[in-house]
């Protein structure tokens, strides 16, 4: 089968659906590739490139033509005419905003997948555009609000004086929002952010940035996107919106509801107290927008001196990566999409990612696909009546109590029974079992790995001291001197062998 990447007709477009890299993979899938000459400029993909990779290059006829056509943005109602009754076309379809887009699919008799509709589990990640622009989306807006603000992000301490950090208030921890802690964090602001979600503290958190919480019921998501609030979560927030935004230099919004326009949560009075010089990017622009004032593509300055950037193109400022990102999410797709990798794509409605993308397929809709439900934290099942598990954690305290008597009457009688230098050696030991369990049992799990390393080193000395035990002319303290030699030289290998993998896993190949 032949795939056609079409240069965008969208006015400013700065993306390319593939670059020479991820056409030559889809080319290693089975399939022809050609792209339409001057798709990749904006993008740093000259035709040569693409030449050079094996890649054919062609005219818009030749790409329409093609029996795949892949786009990042939908397809206008003149390019739907121009694809062939039977072909498949893949782009960015918004599907459940853009009800006219489905019925001109479907009278064209096409199968259309829509890229932003992958569902959000765990093995659709390597194909979800939607995180992989607002990853980019998200480092771009503190690169606007950057330059906007016109200071620095980070403290400073000089001989004229000192200089307080930028303070940046971040709505909605998604992905866009989590990239945008990352790059202000780094930047040395101090970040602050807010999402109905409880369950994305700790990432926050883990970025540098802290978590504003506000006291109001909240529900773990099931689909890892934020719901609707509701009027009495409204009324809990609306004080810390106003308070955290007249306090930053910096306002980033992210809140998106999936096929809902952008709720208001920054609001005229709001933006009129905050301070001259302020900025706020609101990335739900293309939406609505979360902010009073924000006007898409378009940069709006109030007569207060706050500063709003309603920018919808923040991935496509950096196209280069973008492109590289959203190709390798097509590379990605087709590889599920080919498993034969013969070159002949083929549908599975019974594979949920497969089918949730499927907007149209031969000119049938099917949009809504079935709704798929995940939760971005576990729930536990309890299986257990309370008192069948107060009886267990019983049983369980008696049974490690009655283990650790028969240890120390097993202990006691080879001590009594030993000659005085072994009797000495078993309290030392018996003593050093007890405190090395409280010591070692409290450890955290983040220190396993360093913890790891102490251990080989005393199970060295171990090793030291039991052979200079194996001299002894008594035959119990050679035997033990002999276990205590095998024993921690098993140790030390193998725990150096798992340090050894563990610290493979950061090593760059």
């Amino acid at each position: 089968m032949l795939i056609g990447i079409p240069r965008e007709s969208k006015t400013g477009e700065t993306l390319v659906a593939a670059t020479a890299k991820t056409a030559n993979q889809l080319q290693g899938l089975g399939y022809d590739v050609v792209v339409e000459s001057g798709a990749g400029a904006h993008a740093d993909q000259a035709d040569e490139a693409f030449a050079e990779a094996g890649v054919t290059v062609g005219s818009a006829d030749d790409v329409w033509a093609a029996d795949v056509v892949v786009k990042v943005n939908a397809p206008t109602a003149d390019e739907i005419g121009r694809l062939r009754a039977g072909a498949t076309i893949i782009s960015m379809m918004a599907p459940a905003r853009s009800p006219e887009l489905v019925e001109q699919l479907v009278a064209q008799g096409v199968t259309a997948l829509a890229m932003d509709a992958v569902p959000r589990i765990s093995r659709a990640q390597s194909m979800d555009v939607l995180s992989s622009m607002a990853n980019v989306a998200g480092y771009r807006a503190v690169v606007e609000a950057a330059h906007e603000f016109g200071r620095m992000f980070t403290g400073q301490v000089t001989a004229a004086g000192k200089m307080p950090p930028a303070r940046v208030f971040v709505v909605g921890a998604g992905v866009a929002g989590l990239a945008a802690v990352g790059a202000a964090s780094a930047m040395g602001a101090i970040v602050r952010v807010f999402d109905v979600r409880p369950e994305v503290a700790e990432q926050v958190e883990s970025l540098g940035g802290q978590f504003v919480e506000v006291d109001f019921e909240s529900e773990v998501s099931t689909d890892g996107y934020a719901r609707e609030m509701t009027a009495e979560q409204e009324a809990a927030t609306a004080g810390m919106y106003d308070e955290e935004a007249r306090n930053a230099d910096i306002v980033i919004t992210t809140a998106l509801i999936p096929g809902r326009p952008a709720p208001k949560l920054i609001h005229e009075d709001t933006v009129a107290g905050m301070k001259p010089g302020a900025v706020i990017v609101d990335m739900a622009a293309a939406n609505g927008g979360n902010c009073a004032g924000t006007e898409a593509d378009q940069r709006v300055v109030t007569e207060h001196g706050v500063t709003i950037l309603g920018y919808t193109d923040l991935a496509g400022r950096l196209p280069a990566q973008t492109s590289q990102l959203y190709g390798t999410n097509i590379v990605n797709l087709m590889k599920l999409l080919t498993p034969e990798k013969d070159g002949m794509l083929t549908l599975d409605m019974d594979d949920v990612v497969q089918r949730g993308i499927t907007v149209v397929r031969d000119g049938e809709s099917m949009w809504p696909p079935p709704a798929v439900q995940v939760s971005a934290t576990p729930k536990v099942v309890d299986t257990h009546p309370a008192g069948m598990k107060e009886e267990k954690a019983k049983l369980t305290a008696r049974g490690r109590m009655t283990i650790v008597g028969i240890a120390a009457l097993v202990l006691f009688g080879l001590i009594s029974i030993s000659p005085p230098p072994l009797q000495e050696r078993l309290t030392v030991f018996a003593l050093a079992i007890v405190i090395g369990y409280y010591v070692i049992g409290n450890v955290h799990h983040a220190l396993h790995t360093p913890l790891m390393s102490v251990t080989n080193a005393i199970s060295g000395i171990i090793v030291v001291g039991a052979l200079l035990q194996l001299g002894e002319e008594s035959t119990p303290i050679m035997l033990i001197a002999f276990v205590a030699t095998l024993l921690a030289s098993i140790n030390v290998f193998g725990g150096f062998a798992v340090t050894r993998r563990m610290l493979g896993l950061f090593t760059r190949s």
